[in-house]
């Protein structure tokens, strides 16, 4: 743009000359806007960019206040892990072991807290798959201190604390972040995301409860969902099928949590995470940076390349009067071995071992 304030441009010869030479381009007649268009033009952009500005400020501070309020949600347990002299090595490269137990108490909670669900989830260095390691809870082991019991006795005992410690002993396993799942949260959690369906392959009664499982699909949701993962009478493998129950309903909701339908929609995807981090209690190396890394690092994960396996068993026995699991200790070795050193793919496709979730019982 010229000045024509510039005394330059006082004599009329050259002001004449340039605005001949402005005329002479390619034809298209380029007016200037009016002073007045242009200083209103001015005001608009910056009104928008006030306004664009708030907006990203009031999205920024939105999203910190819930990353704050789910954090405050999670119960953080201190003193989890037992004391580091004789515990086991950590697994080789950037694995992480998880130990996650199901049970009606959260930590520190008044009265009997045995886990009724125990599952070692392993996180390979590659953030390539997962593998759900179920542990009957009847399984026959030495409890520090206590004698040989039921595993799931160890919670009862001690705590987080002892129960990672007597698997630890079993396993040689190093034993990375421990997570506990309220049962009262995960009804909130399937009534979130509007239930789960799996394939029931005959019909199963469950006289603890009185609810009859009929044979193809079942819709699962909420309190149902609970008695299902739950059943331990009257299935044909008793506590196994009840580990495969519950691995299956992970892998189905694992489905559901990835699908479009809850990932889209801002509210359905915040109820779930409001009922998630109040039902979970985590060891209080778990942030919320941890949680959100893993998280990010695990972004590729999908149903099928979620594994599903027990420790290796040698059957039932009756000890006093109970019904227990025997651990196959020469099969779990070279089982737990694999664990230990990042290698579970090269240990199913040589020995087998993985469940299959399709149909459960």
């Amino acid at each position: 743009m010229t000045d024509e304030s510039s005394p330059y441009l006082k004599n009329p010869a050259v002001l004449d000359g340039l605005r001949k030479d402005d005329s002479a381009g390619d034809g298209d007649d380029v007016q200037e806007a009016p002073p007045k268009k242009r200083r209103l033009l001015r005001r608009v952009l910056i009104v928008v960019a006030l306004v664009l500005a708030v907006v990203l400020a009031a999205g920024f501070a939105l999203v910190m206040e819930r990353q704050i309020t789910l954090n405050g949600n999670i119960q953080r347990i201190t003193g989890a892990f037992p004391e580091e002299a004789g515990r086991p090595a950590k697994t080789v490269g950037e694995a992480q072991n998880w130990l996650l137990i199901g049970s009606d108490k959260r930590p520190g909670e008044a009265g009997s807290q045995r886990a009724d669900t125990i599952m070692v989830v392993h996180v390979p260095a590659a953030r390539d798959r997962l593998t759900l390691i179920g542990i009957p809870r009847d399984s026959y082991v030495r409890i520090p201190g206590h004698g040989n019991n039921k595993i799931n006795a160890a919670y009862a005992f001690g705590g987080p604390k002892l129960l990672i410690r007597t698997v630890e002993d079993l396993t040689k396993i190093r034993i990375d972040h421990f997570a506990a799942l309220d049962f009262r949260g995960f009804v909130a959690m399937t009534e979130v995301i509007g239930g789960v369906d799996v394939y029931v392959s005959r019909k199963v009664y469950d006289p603890m409860n009185k609810v009859t499982w009929p044979q193809g699909m079942v819709h699962l949701e909420g309190e149902k969902a609970l008695l299902f993962v739950r059943q331990r009478y009257n299935l044909p493998g008793g506590d196994f099928d009840r580990i495969k129950r519950q691995q299956a309903f992970v892998r189905a909701m694992g489905h559901k949590i990835i699908s479009r339908d809850l990932l889209t929609s801002p509210l359905k995807l915040n109820a779930f995470l409001e009922a998630l981090t109040r039902a979970v209690s985590v060891d209080s190396g778990v942030t919320l940076s941890t949680l959100r890394d893993l998280a990010l690092e695990l972004r590729d994960i999908r149903p099928d390349t979620v594994d599903s396996t027990t420790i290796p068993t040698s059957g039932t026995a009756m000890i006093k009067g109970a019904s227990v699991v025997r651990v196959d200790r020469k099969t779990g070795a070279r089982f737990f071995a694999a664990v230990r050193d990042d290698k579970l793919q090269e240990y199913f496709d040589d020995n087998g071992g993985l469940a299959d979730l399709q149909i459960v019982s």
